[in-house]
């Protein structure tokens, strides 16, 4: 079986023939040996896994984090089930993790970046809590939120607990998500957290947060009906 038929057996939503784009979750072989997941914006059958790198200056391939191996196996099942879910509604084969490199779609890929981020400096005992959370945002807000955490803090070790990755953990491991009313837009309280956050690093008072709040919320809402529209590629 040559590389490239390996890692699309099994894989989550990924079609090469649609978008090239992709996340490659490594699972080494090793029980203990942590997990990476990687962001590629390329497709080489020939080269498959090849192109990924720990270099922040790099975007294609670039692994957005680093997993420890027992905080991969809490989540791998619930996101393997939500997924899946998703996929059969679209009657499309499920995926299945296995060692060795796995493919998933990228908004898949970007969703389940956003989980390993929230739990990879988080207390083991609050990963429950951070998949119940997880499960209670819509695909489009874990899309916007990807995007804007990546873009500050995207990269696995540099970007680590810091700003917008340190406010998806508090986000996702001590804010009752779940217990939002359905239209309650989240994001206003990702930007609050993420300007205390960045002050204490810098030893400064927090921004008044009525207008990037406000400018948040804004963004969000039309992101949202973008996605709606055309749907996220």
């Amino acid at each position: 079986m040559s590389p490239a038929s390996e890692i699309l057996g099994g894989c989550f939503g990924f079609d090469p023939g649609q978008s090239v784009a992709h996340f490659l979750v490594h699972i080494p072989e090793g029980s203990t040996l942590p997990v990476d997941i990687s962001e590629n914006l390329s497709w080489n059958p020939e080269e498959c896994g090849s192109s990924i790198h720990y270099d922040r200056d790099r975007s294609d391939g670039q692994v957005r984090c680093r997993l420890a191996r027992s905080k991969w196996n809490a989540i791998a099942d619930a996101v393997r089930a939500e997924f899946n879910a998703r996929l059969r509604k679209e009657s499309r084969k499920p995926g299945k993790w296995k060692a060795g490199f796995n493919a998933v779609s990228r908004t898949l890929g970007k969703e389940l970046t956003l989980l390993a981020w929230a739990i990879e400096d988080a207390d083991p005992a609050l990963i429950p809590a951070a998949i119940a959370n997880w499960h209670g945002l819509s695909p489009e807000e874990r899309w916007w939120l990807y995007t804007m955490t990546a873009a500050a803090t995207g990269h696995f070790e540099v970007g680590r607990s810091r700003g917008w990755r340190k406010a998806v953990r508090f986000a996702l491991t001590e804010n009752p998500v779940t217990d939002r009313v359905s239209d309650q837009p989240v994001v206003p309280e990702f930007f609050r957290l993420v300007s205390e956050s960045v002050a204490r690093e810098e030893g400064q008072h927090p921004s008044p947060p009525e207008r990037p709040l406000e400018q948040a919320e804004t963004e969000y809402r039309s992101s949202r009906k973008r996605t709606r529209k055309g749907g996220e590629k």
